[in-house]
C-alpha cells in the first residue's frame, strides 16, 4: 500500500481538501485499494475538530466526500507515509524540523505546488482568513496539483 499525507497548518482547510480531492481521483482511477491518503496539521490548534465549514461547502458542491477530524503531524508520520506533501514553505520547514537527523526522512517531502503546472506562487494560499471564493480557488489549485501528483506517483511506483 502506498501512503500519501497532505499537511497544512491547522488541518481544517487546505490539507483535508487535498485529501478529499486525491481520494476522489483514486476512486476514479480505481486505485483506492492501492493508495491511501490522509491529512494532518503542523499545529495543534484544531485537533479533533471537523474541517472548516467553507471547506465542507466546497467538498459538497464539488461532489467529493470527506470524513476527517484534524490531527497534528508527528514524527511517526515519516515512517507511516511514503509521500508527505506540504501546502506551503512554512509547513515544509516545520515538518523538516521534526525529521530525524542522519536519515533520509526529508527525501519523501514535497511542496504541493511542485505538482502544479500553472506558473505562480510555490505556496497553496491559506484561505482561512478570506471569504468563500478563496476556498474555491484553493480547490482549483489542489485539483491540478493532485492530478499531477497522482501521475507522478503512478510513474514512480509503476502502478496503473
Amino acid at each position: 500500500m502506498i501512503k500519501v499525507l497532505f499537511v497544512c497548518l491547522g488541518n481544517i482547510c487546505r490539507s483535508p481538501l487535498a485529501e478529499a480531492i486525491f481520494n476522489d481521483l483514486l476512486r476514479q482511477e480505481e486505485l483506492d485499494s492501492r493508495v491511501l491518503c490522509d491529512s494532518a496539521g503542523t499545529s495543534d490548534y484544531h485537533i479533533g475538530k471537523l474541517p472548516d465549514e467553507r471547506t465542507l461547502e466546497v467538498v459538497n458542491q464539488k461532489g467529493l466526500s470527506l470524513e476527517h477530524r484534524a490531527r497534528q503531524f508527528t514524527k511517526e508520520d515519516f515512517r507511516s507515509f511514503d509521500y508527505i506533501v506540504a501546502m506551503d514553505e512554512s509547513n515544509l520547514f516545520d515538518i523538516k524540523a521534526l525529521a530525524t537527523k542522519g536519515n533520509d526522512d526529508k527525501q519523501q517531502l514535497f511542496l504541493m505546488r511542485e505538482f502544479d503546472d500553472t506558473p505562480g506562487d510555490t505556496n497553496v494560499p491559506d484561505p482561512y482568513w478570506g471569504g468563500d471564493r478563496g476556498f474555491f480557488e484553493v480547490h482549483d489549485i489542489l485539483l491540478r496539483s493532485c492530478s499531477n501528483l497522482l501521475r507522478f506517483i503512478k510513474s514512480k511506483q509503476d502502478i496503473q
